[in-house]
C-alpha cells in the first residue's frame, strides 16, 4: 500500500520534491493556501528570471552562509542538473551576465512555472488549493482552515519565508512550530535594499539609475556586478551578497561603510593616464569621452569630492576606484527579496527531518540560512526539494 505524503506549500522546494517522488511508491498532495502555487516565484521573475548560477558545484556550495546544510543537496541536484531537467520538461535555459543562469529568451516566468506544474500533474500529484495550515490535532494530523483535517503518513513543510506578504510568504507559521517547542529564529531581510542618505539633487536627478561595471567591497572582499540608485539607498546582486556581514554591523554599530569601484577593470594608473590626457576637455568630458561613466556615475563621483579633487587626476582617479559610501538602514521585510531566520538548522537531522517529530520535514526558505541573490536561493530550494525526494525514495 502506498504511503501518503503531504506537502505543505507550494512554492520551488515544494514543486521540486513533488516532481521527484516515487509516485509508484507514495500518493502525494500539495496543499497550498493561495489559489494559484507558485506566487512568489512569479514576482520573482519580475526582476528577471534568474534561476541559478553556472559555479562550479564547490563554488555552489561556499556561496551559502550555512554550506554545510546544503552540500549533500546541492551535490546531489546542482545547477548543471537543474538545467538539464528544466530541458527536459521543455524549457531552455541560458548563461547571461555574471554568471547567472536564465530561461531562454522569450520565455516567460509563467511558462517555466507551468512547465514543472504540468509535469507534476502528468504524474498524478494532486494539488489542494486555499488550504491554510493552522497546526496539529492532538492525535498529530494536520489541521487546516474550515475545519479541514488531513492524516498523512509522511509530512514536508515547504511554506517559505516572511517577505512579500502579497503572495502569502508571511511567515506566519513560526508561531505554530514555536508553540510546538521548535526552535524558530527571528526572521530578518535579506537580499534586499540598504539605506543611504543621498544627497538631495544626485537622488533627484539619478532615481533608478543603475551603476554597471562596478565592484563593491567590504572587508576586504569585493563582488563585481551591477547596483542601483533608489531613494532609500542602494540595490542590487553585489549588496545582496554582503548581506549578513550588513546586518551584523548595522546591529552593532548603526552604520557600515562600503566602498564602491567604478572602474574595476581598470588600475589606478591607468585611470590617470586617461583622465590625464584632456585634449583641451573638461573633465567631465573626459569622464564620459574616455572612461565611458555615465552622467549618474559622474554626479556620484562629484557628490563625494571637492572641486580640488575633482580636477587633479591623481585624486580623482583614487576616487573613483573608491568612493565611499555609508549605510544607514536595512529595507523592511516585506520589501526584500528574501528572508533570513525561521526553523533553526539544530531543530533539523542531516535528512532536513525534524528531530522531535518524526516522519516530518522541512525545506527551502523557511529554515534559518541565508542565500547571497535570488537565483542561489533559488537553487537552494531546488536541490533541497530533490535531495529529499531522492532519500524518502530510498528509505520508505
Amino acid at each position: 500500500m502506498k504511503k501518503s505524503i503531504a506537502i505543505v506549500g507550494g512554492g520551488p522546494a515544494a514543486l521540486m520534491v513533488a516532481a521527484f517522488l516515487d509516485l509508484s511508491k507514495f500518493k502525494v498532495t500539495i496543499y497550498e493556501k493561495n489559489k494559484a502555487v507558485g506566487r512568489k516565484f512569479l514576482v520573482a521573475g519580475k526582476g528577471g528570471f534568474n534561476l541559478s548560477y553556472a559555479d562550479t558545484v564547490e563554488e555552489l556550495i561556499n556561496k551559502y552562509d550555512k554550506p554545510s546544510l546544503l552540500a549533500k543537496a546541492l551535490k546531489r541536484f546542482n545547477n548543471q542538473d537543474l538545467r538539464n531537467w528544466l530541458y527536459k520538461i521543455g524549457i531552455n535555459t541560458y548563461v547571461g551576465t555574471s554568471n547567472r543562469i536564465f530561461p531562454e529568451r522569450g520565455i516567460k516566468p509563467i511558462e517555466v512555472l507551468n512547465a514543472i506544474v504540468n509535469h507534476i500533474k502528468d504524474k498524478q500529484v494532486e494539488i489542494m488549493l486555499e488550504h491554510h495550515w493552522n497546526g496539529w490535532t492532538k492525535d498529530g494530523s494536520l489541521q487546516f482552515d474550515k475545519d479541514r483535517i488531513i492524516k498523512a503518513d509522511i509530512v514536508i513543510f515547504a511554506m517559505g519565508g516572511a517577505s512579500w506578504k502579497i503572495t502569502g510568504s508571511d511567515g506566519s507559521w513560526k508561531e505554530v512550530f514555536e508553540s510546538n517547542n521548535i526552535l524558530c529564529r527571528e526572521f530578518e531581510a535579506s537580499n534586499c535594499a540598504y539605506e543611504i542618505d543621498w544627497p538631495k539633487e544626485l537622488i533627484q536627478k539619478h532615481e533608478g539609475a543603475p551603476l554597471k561595471n562596478i565592484a563593491l567591497s567590504m572587508k576586504g572582499r569585493s563582488i563585481k556586478g551591477e547596483l542601483v540608485i533608489t531613494r532609500f539607498g542602494l540595490e542590487g546582486a553585489p549588496i545582496y551578497a554582503f548581506s549578513p556581514e550588513i546586518r551584523t554591523a548595522l546591529k552593532s554599530e548603526g552604520k557600515v561603510e562600503i566602498g564602491l569601484d567604478l572602474k574595476p577593470q581598470l588600475e589606478e594608473e591607468k585611470l590617470v593616464e586617461k583622465i590625464s590626457n584632456k585634449d583641451g576637455k573638461k573633465i567631465t568630458e573626459v569622464l564620459k569621452k574616455y572612461l565611458k561613466l555615465k552622467t549618474a556615475q559622474i554626479d556620484l563621483i562629484k557628490s563625494q569630492t571637492d572641486r580640488e579633487t575633482f580636477t587633479d587626476p591623481s585624486l580623482l582617479a583614487e576616487k573613483i576606484k573608491n568612493i565611499n559610501l555609508t549605510l544607514v538602514g536595512i529595507a523592511p521585510i516585506d520589501e526584500a527579496i528574501s528572508t533570513v531566520g525561521g526553523i533553526a538548522t539544530s531543530e533539523l537531522s542531516k535528512n532536513f527531518e525534524l528531530t522531535k517529530m518524526q516522519d516530518h520535514y522541512c525545506i527551502g526558505e523557511m529554515i534559518d540560512y541565508d542565500a547571497p541573490t535570488g537565483g542561489y536561493l533559488l537553487q537552494s530550494c531546488f536541490s533541497m526539494g530533490v535531495y529529499l525526494a531522492n532519500y524518502l525514495n530510498e528509505h520508505s
